[in-house]
């Protein structure tokens, strides 16, 4: 039976229906069904004034693009935010902002709530990030359309640390970038013979201790 979450999402965006089949699929949907996490999506033009519900605009001073209004996201933020508590720990999906590691995903499945901003178009007007001083964080330098995708990353990335969601538990630590710093070791399975190529012997062996040290020292 689901118990009380661990972990609350909201993430914030004009296009919530990209999250639809992310969401239903393999390890999110298993977390999602146990109660571990729960993942709320906010449509920002719902917070939008005016009849065609306006969310962008040119910007002053000229320039290619249209950028993200101010009074739609900071209404929709804070409205999200006094939905429940703890207001939650603010991050705007940018290529403006430290790039996201394994350590950073450690620290942010150690917090009970997250709100994630996807940008679009040119970005943000300033004022959105002056008046909530969001924590900005980027998933790569190179461009996107927009912060859905980072945002789907940040998702899977915390969801795999959170207790109960990997089928074993020993996955999240074994995994790439694990505690040691290594990266994956190589693996096999069957069948024993593929195109001339065989699975290393001591993999067979049923030496448990062998096969540690082989691993160790085929990390790469």
């Amino acid at each position: 039976m689901a118990g009380t979450p661990t972990l609350r999402i909201d993430v914030l965006t004009l296009f919530p229906a990209i999250f639809d089949g992310f969401l239903g699929e393999s390890i999110v949907r298993r977390a999602i069904a146990r109660g571990l996490v729960s993942i709320e999506r906010h449509d920002i033009r719902d917070w939008a004034e005016g009849k065609h519900k306006q969310v962008d605009d040119r910007p002053f001073g000229g320039g290619p693009g249209m950028i993200l209004m101010a009074p739609p996201v900071v209404s929709a933020v804070e409205a999200v935010r006094a939905e429940a508590e703890p207001p939650g720990r603010l991050i705007f999906l940018s290529p403006q902002g430290p790039r996201l590691d394994q350590r950073r995903v450690e620290e942010l499945a150690r917090e009970p709530r997250l709100i994630l901003v996807c940008g679009r178009y040119e970005g943000f007007d300033e004022r959105i990030i002056e008046t909530l001083r969001p924590e900005l964080l980027s998933v790569g330098d190179y461009i996107l359309s927009g912060g859905e995708v980072p945002a789907m990353v940040v998702i899977d990335a915390v969801i795999r640390l959170i207790p109960g969601a990997l089928g074993d538990a020993q996955s999240a630590v074994d995994e790439s970038f694990g505690p040691d710093g290594g990266l994956e070791y190589p693996q096999y399975t069957r069948p024993r013979l593929f195109r001339d190529l065989d699975v290393p012997e001591i993999l067979l062996s049923g030496d448990h201790a062998a096969i540690a040290e082989w691993r160790r020292q085929n990390r790469r």
